[in-house]
Formats: structure tokens, sequence, C-alpha cells
């Protein structure tokens, strides 16, 4: 593992702090734009909105957070595959990058060019979707606060036994 000078450990920190509170943010504006035209707010108005965000924040944002991540992880003593807890977030924020790029940003995308056409059962996948990122987005903010479950145990290689032998 190469190691990196403490001021560049600290940047990588803040930068994947900072890359990771402009995800829950725009998460969160997506979570309650979505909630504002379940409660009424024109959909005409509001796609078009969570379709921008979705698409120029929410999306690049996920993958600048999982880059730096992992960067971080690669240069620092904490690892990719060292700690349990790591091993979850790495493994939980790729199914959320995956599932933002390749599920929600197509259809913020669709609900911005349809607007008020986009039938009520779609509407409630674009409250759902960022309920469940923001739940997601807590839940690793607590695994890396707290860091449970310690290291992984590390595969030692046997060690070769000399016969003992014992005076007949």
């Amino acid at each position: 593992m190469p190691r990196i000078p403490p001021t560049t450990r600290k940047g990588l920190l803040a930068l994947h702090l900072v890359t990771s509170l402009g995800w829950l943010g725009a998460d969160l504006v997506l979570l309650t734009l979505g909630i504002a035209v379940q409660r009424g707010a024109d959909p005409a108005v509001v796609y078009p909105a969570m379709a921008l965000v979705g698409t120029v924040l929410f999306a690049p944002l996920s993958v600048l957070v999982w880059l730096v991540g992992v960067a971080s992880a690669l240069l620092t003593p904490w690892g990719l595959w060292r700690y349990r807890w790591v091993l979850a977030k790495l493994v939980l924020t790729t199914v959320m990058v995956g599932l933002v790029l390749f599920l929600l940003t197509p259809n913020l995308r669709h609900a911005g060019a349809v607007g008020a056409a986009l039938p009520t059962r779609d509407r409630a996948d674009l409250v759902i979707a960022p309920a469940v990122s923001t739940s997601l987005m807590i839940i690793a903010t607590v695994l890396s606060t707290y860091k449970p479950w310690g290291r992984r145990p590390v595969a030692r290689p046997a060690r070769e036994s000399t016969p003992v032998t014992t005076p007949h």
C-alpha cells in the first residue's frame, strides 16, 4: 500500500466529505421536490427541475463520491478489503451509484420530459428512490463514524510443521 503524506490524506478526506454532503444534499432536494408533487405542486414545473438536479448534480456527485472513496481507501491504511465497515460502504455505495445512473437518472429525465403526463404509479418512485437513498447514505455515515466489526480475518499461510521426534 502506498503511503501518502498526512496533508494529502486530509485533503482526500475533506474532498470525500464535501462530495458526500453534496450528494446527500442533492438527494434531499430530490426527495423534497418529489414530496411537493405528491402534495399538489405542479409536476410540469417540478419534474423538469428534478431532472436537472438529478442529471447535472446528483449523478455526477455519486460517481465522484465513489471515486474519491475508493482512492481514499487505496491510499490510506484503511484499504478496500481490510476492514468490514469499509467493504460494507464500498458495496453500499457501488449499488447506490448503479441505481442512480441506470435507474433513477433515466426515470428523472423521463419525468422531466413528460411532466404532468407522468402516470401516478410512477410518481411514487420519485419519492421512494430518494428516501431509500437518503437512508442508505445515513447508514454509510454511521459506518464511517463508528467503524463497526473490526478487521476482516486475514488468511495466513499454514506453517510448515517439523515432525517432532520422540525418543524410543
